[in-house]
């Protein structure tokens, strides 16, 4: 796997804890922060744009955009998805050790996982994603919400189940949520200003 995970964070992991920084270290949290760092670590041939990210407590996912392979006029459609398809195994092959280096370092500055992807054209791949396990209380009212799912094969236990109900929130509610995201960002930034911080 190519998502850099220490022994260290793993064993803190168990313990809920998150892996410590240097008293040097400078506290680099804010998602802007965050991308600001990346973009400025990540070779400049890498990609055609800036990458994409999401951040979360756990976990940097980074997905780059490739440039397109020139294969002429009147190209089938399955022939251009193969060859950026393998685009892309390209560019994780060559790309690969100069990644995980990055993402130790990431992971050292900002005590989160730096996971990959790429795109191009309308072909994208995520090479490495963290799954992370998340524990919750429900109750009958809910808990009958994912035995439903399961019992119709919506979904396979109910951790697939509760995951499903997840993406769905988030495919039906995405501008509601991007829009949360940024005023949590904003409330960062204002409490990063407090003469006390």
């Amino acid at each position: 796997m190519e998502t850099s995970k220490s022994a260290s964070r793993t064993t803190r992991s168990a313990r809920g804890e998150r892996p410590s920084r240097s008293s040097s270290e400078p506290e680099m949290t804010s998602s802007e922060e965050i991308s600001s760092w990346i973009i400025g670590r990540l070779p400049e041939s890498w990609f055609e744009q800036a990458p994409t990210m999401t951040v979360d407590h756990d976990e940097i996912l980074i997905i780059g955009r490739l440039p397109a392979p020139d294969l002429g006029d009147e190209v089938d459609p399955v022939a251009i998805a193969a060859a950026e398809a393998g685009r892309i195994t390209r560019f994780r092959e060559e790309t690969r050790e100069e990644r995980m280096t990055i993402a130790r370092e990431g992971q050292h500055h900002f005590a989160r996982a730096i996971s990959w992807g790429a795109e191009v054209g309308g072909t994208k791949q995520i090479f490495t994603n963290l799954s992370t396990p998340v524990m919750t209380r429900l109750r009958q009212p809910e808990r009958t919400v994912l035995d439903t799912l399961v019992d119709s094969g919506v979904a396979r236990s109910r951790s697939d189940a509760l995951a499903w109900c997840v993406r769905l929130v988030s495919t039906n509610a995405d501008e509601w949520l991007l829009e949360l995201r940024k005023a949590m960002e904003s409330v960062e930034t204002i409490r990063q200003q407090s003469p006390l911080a």
